[in-house]
């Protein structure tokens, strides 16, 4: 049996999965507010997952750069050490991944109903995919194409500098260089970076749908509200937003040469289907002169709130190898 997890900076998905090719089976799931332990052995302890003896395999996605074993977590106060979670295990087959690692792995077995399509383009099988995913925080990887199968590729990309293209765009890294200095792209695409751009669009006149942005639930009512068409305000934030996100799917994409696809994953993409459609592929083609290349990759925004942990499950099958 294998144990899974996902780690993120907002809950913790543990699940615990049979052995199965190349899809793991999930038996059971659990969701954890993450930073309601002080660190993953507590939280798994939590979860009745320690010392199981029917667990052989153990792989773990977590937020933040995996380095010689051990991670420190980018939006969690947690540092998670190889070594020390074998101890609080007892299963020696373990791996750290990075979370968006983990997702990346899914991507090869998720199934059609899984996955909305945005843009059909003309797949080629044999190429290089690209996985983006906001949520919490913004990540990003490359599916390397090597032989029969995909590599994930984990990469630090949300914290590159965001990449601003519009006069609505600048104006908006202006304020951020103003309110917390350097503009990486999670700030501006992610959980914070809606509400980043909700503050900004709304400024001081604030609509009834929004209140505090950064309340529990204000980045739903500002997206309910855009797609209601009721604030125009609202509007206009998730159509910067979009925008912003599409374009940065876009430079992923050359940068992978995704020619079998690109895949939108993370908790807030299908959150607003309907404003992605039509909107984020046009900022995702938007490349000249490499925009007929663009318009060939397949655009999908993964359905499954579950990947990331399903991924993760996967890449313990190579443990058992």
């Amino acid at each position: 049996m294998i144990l899974a997890a996902d780690v993120g900076g907002s809950k913790t998905l543990v699940g615990r999965f049979a052995e199965a090719r190349p899809r793991p089976q999930l038996i059971d799931v659990q969701a954890l507010p993450t930073l309601d332990y002080d660190g993953l052995p507590a939280l798994l302890e939590a979860a009745g997952a320690l010392r199981d003896p029917e667990i052989t395999a153990v792989a773990l996605g977590i937020a933040g750069p995996i380095v010689d074993g051990e991670v420190t977590m980018t939006n969690v106060p947690w540092k998670v050490r190889a070594t020390e979670m074998v101890e609080a295990t007892g299963v020696t087959r373990l791996r750290l991944l990075n979370d968006l690692e983990a997702m990346a792995c899914a991507v090869p077995v998720l199934a059609p109903a899984e996955l909305h399509t945005l843009q059909r383009g003309r797949p080629q099988p044999t190429g290089n995919a690209a996985l983006i995913a906001a949520g919490t925080g913004l990540g990003e990887a490359i599916l390397h194409r090597v032989g029969e199968r995909w590599l994930p590729v984990p990469s630090e990309a949300g914290h590159a500098d965001f990449a601003a293209r519009t006069d609505d765009e600048l104006a908006l890294v202006r304020y951020l260089r103003d309110l917390v200095g350097r503009v990486d792209v999670e700030r501006v695409i992610s959980g914070i970076g809606l509400v980043h751009v909700a503050t900004f669009v709304h400024g001081a006149d604030r609509c009834e749908a929004s209140g505090v942005f950064d309340e529990p639930g204000g980045t739903a009512r500002v997206s309910e509200a855009a797609a209601a068409d009721t604030c125009p305000r609202c509007r206009a934030t998730l159509d910067l937003f979009v925008d912003a996100y599409g374009a940065e799917a876009g430079n992923l994409a050359l940068r992978a040469v995704a020619r079998a696809g690109v895949f939108v994953g993370g908790g807030i993409a299908p959150k607003i289907l309907p404003l992605l459609d039509g909107r984020f592929v046009r900022a995702f083609v938007d490349k000249a002169p490499m925009s007929r290349l663009l318009v060939d990759m397949p655009v999908h925004v993964i359905l499954n709130d579950q990947a990331a942990l399903v991924g993760a499950a996967v890449a313990g099958l190579d443990l058992l190898d």
